[in-house]
């Protein structure tokens, strides 16, 4: 649960403030995470820019606040009745997420961008950086099993 709300809050943090910002033959340019996807819409790229949005910062954030509602109820010991969709729309989603592939790709484009521009990076490049690295925690120590086992407990009271 601790992971998972720290990297809610690194996401908002993310999305919230300037993610890199470039600067080559006198012009200057700013991007954040949303903005990013917004200049692909803009470029008559809305396809991508709904990838990019979805696979980097919806996705992610729907399955971290699915894992709090989740987490929540089986602490509280509450047989809601939708836990079983839940667990499986949770199991389901995080393979559609693209966290680790995106922050990666962004590592490999600084080294090729570095050599042309000088890029400065900003808070939100290292609130993702530690969002992924707190996602991965997340997702990875939700154990399959122990949840169900707990779910169909709970079912049964």
């Amino acid at each position: 649960m601790a992971f998972t709300v720290s990297a809610l809050i690194l996401l908002a943090l993310a999305c919230s403030f300037p993610f890199m910002q470039f600067k080559a033959s006198g012009l200057e340019s700013l991007m954040t995470l949303p903005q990013a996807a917004l200049e692909l819409w803009r470029n008559g790229m809305p396809d991508l820019a709904f990838l990019v949005a979805a696979f980097i910062i919806l996705i992610p954030a729907a399955v971290l606040i699915l894992i709090v509602i989740l987490l929540g109820a089986l602490m509280m010991q509450r047989p809601y009745p939708f836990l079983a969709t839940l667990g499986r729309l949770i199991f389901s989603l995080q393979n559609w997420s693209m966290v680790e592939v995106f922050f990666i790709g962004v590592l490999v484009s600084l080294v090729k961008i570095s050599h042309m521009a000088s890029v400065l990076l900003g808070i939100s490049f290292w609130a993702y950086a530690a969002f992924t690295i707190l996602f991965t925690l997340a997702v990875s120590g939700l154990d399959r099993f122990h949840c169900w086992r707990r779910i169909e407990a709970l079912s049964r009271s």
